[in-house]
């Protein structure tokens, strides 16, 4: 056997993407090349590791045991690669994150210095909705994740990074259209809903069902992103967080409606499991998070108390 490190790194690429020329892609190389070294590896086994019917790309039974095998034996040199800069007084390791969809407008103000001061950690960050998040915690698969509502059933510690308002948000015309009367607004214009298990969604359920509200007109899209673009070319409006929206309120393309109820306030929180064992990397940066969060807080998000 003559299988190098960069092969098994390919062939799990590979194995992730079931797909040779999306697995070259995400590896900066030429289909070829990656082609190549799957041709190199498979030659050092008598069973198949892939194989193709159609155009589809499928492993087999013994590809998925090597590729465990593979991972196995990657993590072991990324263990050496991490031990030996700690020997030399580096921090060191992987830093996991997972973070719900709208917290990637502040989880990385809160990475930033500390990744820059400890060059040796390397961060792996899930940006998702709230359930896979939860999923995540629970399975204990990440060292922290960003919520901005405590999930039940879970026993958690967490850090208050800082204060989540969200507000009815449409663009000029909607606004105008309203004039301060309130009764058509839940029938005239469309009210955007995120996809099921985003904390924005539950938020904007529980204040509809709260306050008895019940739109005539509803959509849904699958991230942030979308419903703010929705709402500028005027499409509807929605309930959002005002952490995503500093440029377009700057800019006039998007307005917060002056309703009753709003804002509707929780926090951002950094929460982690309960007697989970952290390691040198997460214990460096909770403590990191507890020392800076003010400063950083008022360096990066103080726009915020003018809403």
């Amino acid at each position: 056997m003559h299988y190098t490190l960069h092969q098994l790194q390919i062939f799990l690429k590979i194995v992730q993407t079931k797909s040779i020329t999306k697995a070259a892609e995400e590896l900066n190389l030429t289909q070829p090349a990656v082609s190549i070294q799957l041709k190199k590896l498979q030659d050092q086994f008598d069973i198949p590791l892939t194989e193709v019917i159609g155009r589809q790309l499928y492993i087999t039974h013994f590809g998925k045991e090597i590729a465990i095998t593979a991972q196995k034996v990657l993590d072991e040199v990324e263990t050496i690669t991490y031990k030996s800069k700690t020997f030399k007084g580096i921090l060191s390791g992987k830093l996991m994150v997972s973070v719900v969809s709208t917290g990637k407008y502040v989880m990385p103000y809160f990475l930033c210095d500390f990744l820059n001061q400890n060059k040796g950690i390397d961060l792996i960050m899930d940006v998702t909705n709230k359930s896979k998040v939860v999923k995540s915690l629970e399975n204990n698969e990440v060292d922290f994740a960003l919520v901005s509502i405590l999930p039940d059933g879970i026993q958690l510690q967490y850090e208050i990074l800082l204060e989540n308002k969200l507000y009815l948000i449409g663009n000029q015309y909607a606004v105008s259209q309203i004039q301060n009367n309130y009764s058509n607004l839940f029938d005239e214009f469309p009210l955007i809903y995120r996809e099921e298990g985003s904390a924005t969604r539950l938020v904007m359920e529980n204040y509809l069902q709260r306050n008895g509200i019940q739109s005539a007109k509803k959509m849904q899209l699958t991230s942030n992103e979308a419903v703010k673009q929705a709402i500028i070319a005027g499409i509807g409006y929605s309930i959002m967080p005002i952490i995503g929206l500093k440029n377009e309120l700057e800019s006039g393309d998007l307005k917060i409606i002056s309703m009753k109820g709003f804002p509707i306030k929780s926090n951002w929180y950094l929460v982690w499991l309960k007697n989970k064992s952290l390691s040198p990397v997460a214990e460096a940066y909770i403590n990191y998070i507890r020392d800076e969060k003010s400063k950083l807080k008022t360096n990066y998000f103080s726009w915020i108390d003018n809403y």
